[in-house]
């Protein structure tokens, strides 16, 4: 079975992680890597191939940032070349970054079957362009891999035939649990002068929270207040950072000694603060899923989730944008009066083992 495995953004790497490695210990399998280029930022790419063991990405696309039109038109241009001059029997797709539905429609004109993992999520905001993405991939794709049931319930509910959804668990939590030992080793929080549960991390990148100057200001007063309570770390996103300067925000910033802005971390420096922090407020989907796992509150800065079993049996929250809910939630966050929440099943680190072994179940491979 010859396998093309795509990724191209940040949220892409540690889904594809474990997922390689099972591919390489299976005999069965001739497994290639496809790198789109849609993050190529080393602070946003290369340092996760490092933590992650990533092998060498067998092509290229370099596609880099544009809009969505053009960005999905150049990956599509490009990856059709690699599908046609290696004519793989699958092509394996990850999230819902313009890179995966790109991909995917390539595949599904060529003929090439289509595996998509961590499908069936939905925000049900189709202003969202992740959610078109989604959407889209999932309806063309042959094996739909999911995380949990509302998945599962999701695809049904659209006419998608049961023997195509495939629930295997949450390979981000694969990753997680298999470096979550180097990670809390690096000790990130001494390395910022912090202790263990004696801090806020923040992460802010949507184009809805970051974008709109009005919006931007009121999170970032949010993010000052807690920070008079507790120290905050903020790993500015490129994008959070190029809009703290256009927008006149930065000295606003470096005035408030409690907010501490950082340059994005890797996997395993951010997941180790990740592990230790007394709260997290993010914007992130996969931070929904990791916080629940590390059993750490998480405050989502957004109106909805396409993770709503975070909410329902982790440990997250949906505060919306409004910056007294945000502060509200917080200081209850900090002072311990929060869900304990329980891991939902499946996510046990080995949701990629499932992947691959449904797939030379399908090919009567050994």
């Amino acid at each position: 079975m010859k396998v093309l495995v795509v990724a191209g953004a940040r949220p892409n790497f540690p889904k594809i992680a474990p997922i390689m490695r099972e591919f390489s210990r299976v005999e069965s399998i001739g497994c290639k890597l496809v790198h789109t280029g849609q993050h190529y930022d080393a602070r946003m790419s290369r340092v996760f191939f490092e933590d992650l063991e990533l092998p060498e990405p067998d092509f290229f696309l370099g596609v880099g940032s544009a809009s969505h039109a053009e960005q999905t038109a150049r990956v599509m241009i490009e990856f059709e070349k690699v599908v046609l001059a290696e004519r793989p029997d699958v092509v394996l797709v990850v999230g819902d970054v313009n890179s995966t539905l790109a991909a995917a429609l390539v595949a599904v004109k060529l003929g090439v079957r289509v595996a998509h993992v961590e499908a069936g999520l939905r925000s049900f905001d189709s202003g969202m362009p992740e959610e078109i993405n989604r959407k889209l991939t999932d309806h063309v794709s042959d094996w739909l891999f999911t995380t949990c049931e509302d998945g599962e319930t999701n695809l049904r509910n659209e006419g998608i035939a049961g023997s195509r959804v495939c629930p295997v668990g949450n390979v981000m939590i694969d990753t997680l649990r298999w470096c979550e030992s180097l990670a809390r080793g690096r000790k990130s929080p001494g390395k910022l002068g912090l202790d263990a549960k004696g801090y806020a991390l923040v992460t802010l990148h949507r184009p809805t929270n970051v974008d709109d100057p009005r919006m931007f200001e009121r999170i970032l007063g949010a993010l000052i207040q807690i920070a008079g309570h507790l120290p905050v770390v903020f790993p500015i996103h490129p994008r959070s950072r190029c809009r703290l300067a256009e927008f006149g925000l930065q000295s606003r910033l470096d005035a408030e000694p409690g907010l501490r802005l950082c340059e994005p971390l890797n996997y395993l420096d951010f997941l180790g603060l990740l592990a230790d922090a007394r709260l997290v407020l993010t914007d992130s989907g996969g931070i929904q899923e990791e916080t629940t796992v590390l059993g750490v509150p998480c405050l989502t800065l957004r109106e909805n989730t396409e993770r709503p079993i975070t909410i329902t049996t982790g440990t997250n929250v949906l505060v919306g944008l409004e910056p007294t809910a945000i502060v509200e939630n917080s200081l209850a966050a900090i002072r311990g009066e929060w869900k304990t929440g329980t891991i939902p099943p499946l996510w046990d680190g080995h949701a990629a083992g499932r992947i691959v072994d449904r797939l030379l179940r399908d090919f009567g491979l050994p």
